[in-house]
């Protein structure tokens, strides 16, 4: 009697594990095409900004798209997108510090106005020279970290992601698939570093919004359980 006693109970154990690992699967695939498609917005509307104020220059023959900007750009920031916004929640639950400080919708809007508003300074707004424009792009993407995140991961990460770029952007230019215009950092603007700095605790923070929506339906989960 023991026996057929716990017999039923198996299949109630195994169906939520089964479930919760499917949900998980398929929550990940659709925050990482959302993640996709607004790094593709973004750098079409921020790509077509340095273009038009002379910040970058394509060569005419890969300027196919109506937004004037290299074919190959959104795709690119887009995956890039994804996998930063993918990872910081990943590495904040890899290092057990849940990301809590200013967790809502609105915050993060705000957090992507003073990005697209330091890309904005970037282009628009003229210094006496690079030294002081990257130096007050600096403070304004430290502080964007300082308002929005203020987490040792996302200031790591949002390091780590700068120089990859940075590294990426000098190899591209160094082989002729664009350029910048008075190159004052090898061969890019030595402010680059901190427009990719505050667009990876941008993405991040998106992520980790995200990310909120698939540990609310765990958690309601493991209450119905």
């Amino acid at each position: 009697m023991a026996e057929n006693d716990a017999m039923p109970t198996l299949p109630k154990k195994c169906g939520p594990y089964i479930s919760s690992v499917t949900s998980h699967g398929m929550n990940l695939v659709i925050r990482g095409v959302v993640l996709f498609f607004i790094g593709v917005f973004l750098a079409l509307i921020l790509n077509l900004l340095q273009i038009q104020r002379n910040v970058t220059l394509f060569p005419p023959d890969v300027i196919t798209s109506i937004f004037s900007s290299a074919w190959w750009v959104p795709p690119c920031c887009g995956t890039a997108s994804a996998v930063i916004g993918l990872l910081y929640p990943c590495m904040d639950r890899h290092l057990g510090e849940p990301h809590k400080f200013k967790r809502e919708w609105s915050s993060v809007m705000r957090c992507v106005a003073v990005f697209v508003g330091i890309n904005h300074a970037s282009a628009k707004v003229d210094f006496a020279n690079n030294i002081q424009l990257s130096l007050t792009l600096a403070a304004l993407s430290i502080g964007l970290w300082w308002t929005f995140d203020r987490s040792r991961s996302g200031f790591g990460l949002g390091l780590g992601i700068a120089f990859l770029a940075t590294l990426v952007s000098q190899l591209l230019v160094y082989n002729g698939v664009y350029q910048y215009t008075s190159p004052d950092f090898l061969y890019v603007r030595s402010w680059l570093p901190c427009i990719f700095f505050a667009g990876g605790i941008t993405m991040g923070n998106i992520g980790r919004q995200l990310a909120m929506y698939e540990c609310k339906v765990i958690a309601e989960k493991s209450h119905e359980e």
